[in-house]
């Protein structure tokens, strides 16, 4: 067994690596951007892929994933970890259904409510108590799921038909041009101090240093990550100012 995950302030990261330490103390947990990726999953039989809702949808980054490697799927057994702020629909039955194309067996799925990660919007802001109350819920639930699991009654969230219409109909078809691919809506200010932590940690190599200065390309995943590290907090994507850097660790 192993964990995959994106994660870009460390929600969905912290959600996989519980479920997975749960199931198996002794199982890896990675980021799908590490440069060994491919080798550990063919070694694989049992797969947790985990990953942030963007407006009822998977990141592009991670359908670009399964689609680029279509020939590892078949014959694995994956289970869907989704992450939201507010609201699901189908998350996790937006790789699932991707993953089946190619040959996989999904065993099912958990949608869990974590802090607001988008740093550049006044939506779904809550005080520090209670996004430790958020995920002193997702823990419960967390740890509710591998018992079931253990059970072998495997979670079926966001996996039905009616997940489905409400993931479509609920936000998807409104905002697809806003996941249907990669972004170049990053911006970075002139307060950015060229340290280069944005470079480093951008899961898509979507920026780099020119002249001592971040400059972003056209990759952007929406991840939050850059934005969410800046120390100049220079960053912004769907918004104009930085309201608030969201980190996991603040909520611990």
């Amino acid at each position: 067994m192993i964990g995959i995950y994106l994660s870009g302030t460390g929600n969905t990261k912290h959600c996989v690596e519980k479920l997975l330490y749960l199931l198996d103390d002794t199982a890896k947990s990675v980021p799908i951007e590490h440069p060994q990726i491919m080798h550990m999953l063919e070694k694989q039989d049992t797969i947790i892929l985990g990953y942030p809702t963007q407006y009822s949808n998977a990141p592009f980054m991670v359908r670009d994933f399964i689609k680029r490697n279509a020939f590892l799927w078949k014959g694995k057994k994956v289970f869907c970890v989704n992450t939201m702020g507010l609201f699901s629909g189908d998350g996790t039955g937006c790789t699932a259904r991707i993953l089946k194309k190619y040959g996989a067996e999904i065993l099912g799925g958990i949608q869990i409510k974590m802090p607001d990660s988008v740093c550049d919007s006044k939506m779904l802001k809550k005080d520090i108590e209670e996004n430790r109350q958020i995920v002193k819920n997702a823990d419960k639930r967390i740890e509710q799921a591998a018992e079931q699991i253990r059970q072998g009654k495997y979670p079926q969230e966001g996996l039905s038909f009616i997940a489905h219409i409400k993931g479509l109909f609920g936000q998807r078809l409104w905002f697809y041009r806003k996941t249907m691919g990669y972004t170049s809506k990053l911006k970075i200010s002139d307060s950015c101090i060229g340290c280069g932590l944005c470079c480093k940690e951008c899961p898509m190599g979507n920026i780099e240093m020119k002249d001592n200065q971040a400059v972003s390309g056209g990759r952007c995943t929406m991840c939050y990550r850059c934005i969410s590290l800046c120390p100049q907090k220079a960053i912004t994507l769907l918004g104009d100012q930085v309201l608030e850097q969201c980190r996991y660790e603040k909520y611990e």
